[in-house]
């Protein structure tokens, strides 16, 4: 059973920066994608970005476009997500997801089956 566990959310101030960490467990294989999206209040779930596994592949969305990235660490089997230069609007409950394979569009999250419970970032002055 795939088991997925987000850290590192927090209050922090406009133009903060935070590490969430995406700890993995249960995972076999080497082919999937590991993303993350994030939900603020009265919004819908919105895709931050993906990344491969095996390679390390990443793609954001243009609305975090050079302000984060995200790695991956097998040896610890955690994928990492670095906010910079964060915003109010960044402000939301950040979730961290996996499918197997590489088909399909890895911005919807109905394409993923494994999800976390979510850390909560709070982007405030």
């Amino acid at each position: 059973q795939v088991q997925l566990v987000e850290s590192g959310g927090g209050l922090v101030q406009p133009g903060a920066s935070l590490r969430l960490s995406c700890a993995i467990s249960g995972l076999s294989g080497n082919t999937h994608v590991m993303a993350w999206f994030r939900q603020g209040p009265g919004k819908g779930r919105e895709f931050v970005s993906a990344i491969t596994w095996a390679g390390g592949a990443a793609t954001h969305a243009d609305s975090v476009k050079g302000r984060f990235t995200t790695s991956r660490e097998k040896s610890r089997n955690t994928v990492y997500l670095q906010m910079n230069s964060l915003k109010p609007e960044d402000s939301a409950v950040y979730t961290c997801a996996t499918k197997r394979g590489l088909a399909g569009t890895w911005s919807a999250p109905d394409t993923y089956e494994n999800w976390g419970q979510g850390t909560q970032v709070t982007v405030s002055s």
